[in-house]
């Protein structure tokens, strides 16, 4: 696509409004719109900058806060000059968190650090749960109201922890609350299309469970259009789902995580939640989200958005026997993850 608009001379302004009739599909027009203001906490960083211009190209935002410890002020000089509809500040520090946080109707998280070589979600955990904690602390003070996109890692633990965070000040509500795995079903989509020679646009694949290794389920055998797939090729497809943040972290050789695509399913699921916000039907996304759907307090599964949030949280659907014995594995292991985030905040 990009490369067809520069061959007619259109430019990259021709690129950003079919970047934004993207995320408008199904939306209103900016003029009908409602005044949205989306914070991302975190935005200076690998995920946080290509997040922000992404929901800068978003015409359903109206004020974009962009936020971080430092190196804020200049991606949002740098942002703030794209032509579209949302005004932006950048904002630095502990003392601007509040003024950045104040009046938000969707928060973002990527703050943290990226996976690097041989690290695991759980090495993660050790220094990103302190980040979101106080993150957290300050969303229940100046935003309560707002919904949480959680993407700081490892989301199997720090949807609990905020959840845990906002229940100790008053003021949760599950309905509020999302981990973003939007990028597991990006990747399912893609792959099940490579596979399958399917139009990868068309493709939708619902992926369940959690959002690190074995704990992602996607569930190949509800995706559409159907494929004739063999069982080894269902058994590959799902291994490469849930290696995919290895994958990019070894082929960056340290250097960095997936950054980009998170960005991009970042800024999808907040489009999303921003569409049920504003009233659009119909809107379903997977999320790790709390659930009863199963035995697990917390769970990723299709849910339908509206104005509070969740309006519905949909069943799994029929599971076939290699999906049925992946989601017994992923219960252990996902139950622990989500014990140890519970037990930072209650222990701390």
């Amino acid at each position: 696509m990009v490369r067809s608009f520069l061959r007619r001379g259109s430019g990259f302004g021709t690129l950003a409004k079919a970047i934004a009739f993207r995320f408008a599909a199904r939306g209103f027009s900016a003029d009908a719109t409602p005044e949205r203001k989306v914070a991302i906490l975190g935005a200076a960083g690998g995920i946080g900058q290509p997040l922000s211009l992404l929901m800068k190209l978003n015409p359903l935002v109206s004020s974009l806060a962009l936020y971080d410890i430092a190196g804020t002020r200049g991606v949002a000089a740098d942002v703030s000059h794209i032509n579209t509809r949302s005004e932006v500040k950048g904002y630095e520090g502990d003392e601007q968190l509040g003024e950045a946080l104040e009046g938000s109707d969707v928060v973002i998280i990527p703050a943290g650090v990226p996976r690097k070589p041989g690290m695991t979600r759980d090495d993660l955990f050790k220094i990103n749960a302190g980040i979101v904690k106080s993150l957290c602390e300050a969303i229940a003070k100046f935003c309560p109201t707002a919904l949480v996109n959680m993407i700081s890692n490892p989301v199997n633990s720090t949807v609990p922890i905020a959840a845990e965070v906002f229940k100790s000040k008053g003021v949760y509500d599950e309905k509020k609350l999302f981990g973003v795995t939007t990028l597991d079903v990006v990747r399912a989509k893609t792959f099940y299309a490579g596979k399958s020679g399917a139009i990868v646009s068309d493709v939708n694949v619902p992926v369940i469970g959690g959002h690190a290794g074995i704990t992602i389920l996607p569930l190949f055998s509800q995706a559409t259009p159907k494929a004739n797939l063999s069982a080894e090729e269902i058994s590959a497809l799902t291994k490469r789902t849930q290696d995919g943040g290895t994958e990019v972290v070894e082929a960056k050789a340290g250097k960095g995580s997936a950054t980009l695509s998170m960005a991009y399913a970042g800024a999808t699921f907040a489009d999303a939640c921003l569409k049920g916000l504003n009233g659009v039907p119909d809107i379903i996304e997977c999320s790790f989200i709390q659930s009863n759907i199963t035995d697990l307090p917390f769970f990723a599964s299709k849910v339908k958005l509206g104005k509070n949030g969740v309006e519905e949280v949909l069943g799994l659907g029929p599971l076939s026997d290699y999906e049925h014995q992946g989601f017994e594995a992923l219960k252990a292991e996902l139950k622990s993850s989500i014990d140890k985030g519970v037990a930072f905040v209650q222990g701390s």
